[in-house]
């Protein structure tokens, strides 16, 4: 019997270094990392007008990019702490599982596989969006349902690939896809008439006909949107307190927009006396060191870049899109914040 123990035992202390080896690795403290850096480093789009595209400067605007600028505000206290990261589609999630960015907000889609998969969870969402196709007006195609047999400009390895497979087949139409690895190349290739039409989420196909100038009337957007899109902010998952610095940053903004308060009147709500905006404004309630940040750290925010709406206006509008579901709850949209108490 003591031999059966004691060789029991050598296997299981034998067997411990492999145990060893295969257990998760305790998440990462993103926080920590960022403040002894000083600066976060953001995943972007390359380069999509409305969202995160370089200026003539080559600093980036759009609506992603200030997400990244009022994350720092209300970690560091700076919106220009930031290094942007431009990413193509395929090196996105890598990117952000090995660390090399600590956010990434680059028009990405929340789905169950890339949450499940992937190590990564989603933050919350900055655009409700979805799929729809961009023609050119010569074409005189008027709606998705004439696309019968036609070549479309897709994405490779894309939630939009499948989504566009998916709405062909359910309508009984042929399709020719058209694959490439990247969006430039994409577009390179609709404006040379490779392909009939082109599919992607219809944000981007908006910034797409805004880049074109004088020659954005030849192209028109079909009013049929095809699929679910919801983008936002994304990071590892395991980090709470990094996520829950993303995610309340951007209920921020839309508490910002619910109370009226602005990058130009924010220090107006000083002296409020509405308990919400207290809290708001870190007056009352230390949510701020809920969080490990400063106690006003969304009036940082606002200061910084305005509220959800000001982001909005200020990128996605000039594209001609409609805010749509994308208003708040009260004006008929979906973006909705918990409570800040």
């Amino acid at each position: 019997m003591k031999s059966f123990i004691a060789g029991a035992v050598a296997l299981l202390a034998s067997a411990l270094p492999a145990l060893a080896q295969t257990a998760p690795a305790a998440p990462a403290d993103t926080v920590a990392a960022i403040r002894a850096r000083g600066q976060l480093a953001c995943g972007v789009t390359p380069n999509t007008i409305g969202f995160a595209s370089p200026d003539s400067r080559g600093v980036f605007r759009g609506l992603d990019a200030d997400y990244c600028r009022a994350v720092a505000a209300a970690l560091l206290g700076d919106p220009e702490r930031v290094r942007f990261v431009p990413l193509s589609a395929q090196q996105r999630f890598t990117a952000l599982q090995a660390g090399e960015i600590d956010l990434l907000v680059r028009a990405t889609t929340w789905t169950l596989s890339r949450e499940a998969q992937l190590g990564l969870v989603f933050a919350g969402v900055n655009y409700y969006d979805g799929n729809g196709f961009m023609v050119r007006r010569s074409l005189g195609v008027t709606s998705a349902a004439q696309l019968d047999g036609a070549s479309v400009c897709l994405q490779a390895g894309s939630t939009t690939e499948l989504n566009v497979a998916d709405y062909f087949r359910a309508n009984r139409m042929r399709l020719q896809p058209v694959l490439f690895d990247n969006i430039e190349e994409i577009r390179s290739a609709f404006v040379a008439g490779r392909c009939d039409a082109y599919s992607s989420d219809t944000s981007t196909l908006a910034a797409f006909r805004a880049g074109q100038g004088a020659q954005a009337g030849e192209y028109i957007l079909l009013p049929e949107v095809i699929s679910k899109e919801p983008l936002g902010p994304v990071v590892r998952k395991g980090d709470f307190r990094w996520f829950d610095i993303v995610r309340w940053t951007h209920f921020a903004l839309l508490t910002a927009e619910e109370h009226g308060i602005t990058q130009a009147n924010v220090d107006s709500f000083a002296t409020s006396t509405n308990p919400d905006i207290q809290r708001f404004m870190g007056r009352t309630g230390d949510l701020g060191r809920m969080l490990g940040l400063e106690n006003d750290w969304a009036a940082k925010v606002v200061r910084s870049v305005g509220n959800f709406g000001e982001v909005w206006d200020r990128h996605v509008t000039p594209l001609g899109t409609q805010r749509g579901i994308n208003n708040l709850w009260t004006r008929g949209g979906l973006q909705y914040a918990p409570p800040m108490r």
